[in-house]
């Protein structure tokens, strides 16, 4: 079997112990799915940050993609969301094996990101494809409205922990948000909370698949926040009302409570993505004013 190298993006997990006895069974894990899924395994992809995946050939010679999850919440029913789009608009699932965290999904080829074409070229894929995210669904899947209850009580603790990186009138109104749309939730769907420009590739089977999802079950409009906040369509006062304007108008959604939203999972991100924090807080400012 070919030695794997495993990307530096991934290096951040030495800093704990979950994290390195993680690292250390990859092998283990990477051969076991080879056997069992009669995988030939070529080199990583460079981007993987919470993930191990690899380009794989299938027993048969037909291209795949094998995904070697590290265990967090927010992936964690990430087969279970790819199982119920099956294959509409997001890659195939084509085996799961949950012991080891191990998904087998459908190779997008080209592969080529969303963020190679320009900003509303870009908003009209998302436009056609959330739509066909969004169906009822049960099962594992987190509620968005205990999710945003936790945030209500995370926020002000990692503000504090944090040095208080942004000033409390945007703390306090993301938490209002929260507080208020949690608890008045129009019709819940399955939705992809991490949807952005990276998580869309260019395919064969249809011209654009999601992949990587965080699924969540929430009210259409929080769909919204994830495209909203997402800088790698523009950053700016301008670019981030006119995502928020073009989005809830082409898909018929209440635009104040996509603002809130997209206010207050920017705000939620901030101390999620370090690398884009003053990003996602310049969002919320700009929702908030």
């Amino acid at each position: 079997m070919t030695t794997v190298a495993i990307p530096a993006r991934l290096d951040w997990l030495r800093a704990h112990e979950a994290g390195r006895d993680w690292l250390a069974a990859l092998p283990g894990r990477l051969a076991e799915c080879a056997e069992q899924w009669s995988l030939s395994i070529g080199q990583p992809y460079a981007y993987s940050y919470v993930s191990l995946v690899c380009p794989v050939t299938r027993g048969d010679g037909t291209p795949a993609v094998l995904k070697l999850q590290f265990p967090e919440p927010d992936s964690v029913h990430e087969a279970a969301a790819l199982r119920a789009w099956d294959g509409a608009g997001a890659v195939r699932l084509l085996a799961h094996d949950q012991q080891r965290s191990a998904l087998l999904m459908e190779q997008c080829r080209p592969g080529t990101p969303l963020s190679t074409v320009d900003a509303e070229a870009a908003l009209s894929v998302f436009i056609d494809l959330m739509p066909r995210l969004w169906r009822p669904a049960a099962g594992p899947f987190a509620a968005g409205a205990a999710v945003a209850e936790r945030w209500v009580e995370e926020l002000p603790q990692r503000w504090l922990a944090a040095g208080r990186p942004c000033e409390r009138r945007l703390l306090e109104a993301a938490v209002a948000a929260l507080r208020q749309l949690s608890s008045s939730q129009g019709e819940q769907v399955l939705l992809n909370q991490d949807l952005h420009v990276n998580n869309v590739l260019r395919a064969e089977r249809e011209p654009w698949l999601v992949i990587d999802p965080k699924p969540l079950l929430g009210e259409r409009e929080l769909a919204v926040a994830a495209l909203v906040r997402d800088y790698g369509l523009g950053h700016g006062r301008r670019e981030v009302w006119h995502r928020l304007d073009r989005l809830c108008a082409e898909l018929v959604l209440n635009r104040e409570r996509a603002r809130c939203w997209s206010l207050a999972y920017a705000v939620v991100w901030a101390f999620l993505d370090e690398e884009g924090r003053s990003r996602h807080f310049d969002t919320a400012r700009w929702l908030l004013s």
